[in-house]
């Protein structure tokens, strides 16, 4: 149905209005959940949050897979990492008045995200992605989150009542479940919004579609930053990560083996890889990102938006 771009606009408000409370009551659920659980909060970002927050790009994934161009998907799950460790750090850093401090736990981590980063540029160096290759990424992104329960023990306190438990758990997943609703009609309007404005496809594609994918753990971190819940925050982005490149890409590859564009690996692939080993620099110099590292990040997002521009229109 026809949608002037006006109305476009106003159910695209609507969306996001849903995104921003849903993703305010997840946080309080989530938190509740950890301390039930006697888990580290971010290790509830790391596993809960973050394999809930994968959602709206596997869906793309997968839509994209059974559509025949399974490439869109993986150009948008590169895409939508760069974002996550550019924009959605810098944003979340100026919601702050002093900045983020990062955990030690997070840091802990840092050589498994460098490798599972660059796992699926070294296998896509060919231009081609098979179930072997999808196997292999699937694995490695089981055996990380295997490895961070296996070195985080639970917290020495007594569980909470299995009821007690259980309501919280059904209410974490009900808003969480709001949030992927609203971020999944945030992303429709946006892209109907955009259309009825003649916007290029190329922006369509990677500022909509790519950043749309991005709204949950955008929105989920930003309220657990506010509510001083950091590795909460961190957790979830980095989790998120980690899914996307490892096994997003492997159940992808699984459903559907195919050739990609050379440019997806070579250029989206290598910003998204350099756009990590930026950000972990800056969580190691003082175990803080500041407002001037959160600006480093966004212009080095500028870039990539430029450079898969100028690459696109050349192709």
């Amino acid at each position: 149905m026809f949608m002037l771009p006006l109305e476009n606009l106003f159910y695209f408000g609507l969306s996001l209005l849903l995104v921003l409370h849903s993703a305010n009551l997840s946080v309080e659920y989530a938190s509740g959940l950890a301390h039930m659980l006697r888990l580290p909060r971010y290790i509830i970002g790391f596993l809960v949050i973050a394999i809930i927050s994968i959602i709206p790009e596997t869906s793309v994934s997968l839509v994209s897979a059974y559509q025949g161009i399974p490439s869109f998907g993986l150009a948008t799950l590169f895409g939508s990492n760069v974002a996550d460790l550019t924009l959605i750090f810098s944003i979340i850093v100026f919601s702050t008045a002093h900045g983020i401090k990062v955990g030690t736990r997070i840091m802990e981590n840092n050589k498994w995200y460098i490798s599972l980063l660059a796992l699926p540029i070294v296998l896509g160096l060919d231009g081609i992605y098979s179930r072997f290759d999808g196997a292999i990424l699937i694995v490695g992104g089981l055996l990380f989150y295997a490895a961070i329960l296996k070195r985080n023990h639970f917290l020495e306190r007594p569980l909470e009542s299995m009821p007690q438990r259980k309501l919280t758990l059904f209410n974490l997943a009900t808003s969480m479940a709001v949030l992927l609703i609203g971020s999944y009609l945030t992303v429709q309007y946006g892209v109907a919004f955009a259309q009825s404005m003649n916007m290029s496809p190329i922006f369509i594609g990677m500022l909509v579609v790519g950043l749309g994918t991005t709204l949950p753990e955008l929105f989920f971190s930003l309220h657990a930053i506010r509510r001083n819940t950091n590795d909460l925050a961190l957790g979830d982005i980095l989790g998120t990560v980690i899914s996307d490149a490892t096994i997003v890409i492997g159940i992808l590859t699984m459903v559907s083996p195919f050739a990609f564009p050379s440019n997806i690996v070579y250029v989206t692939g290598i910003f998204m890889l350099l756009a990590l080993l930026i950000l972990l620099a800056f969580m190691r110099s003082g175990r803080i990102l500041t407002k001037q590292e959160g600006a480093l990040l966004f212009l080095f997002y500028v870039l990539f938006i430029f450079t898969e521009y100028m690459v696109n229109r050349l192709h």
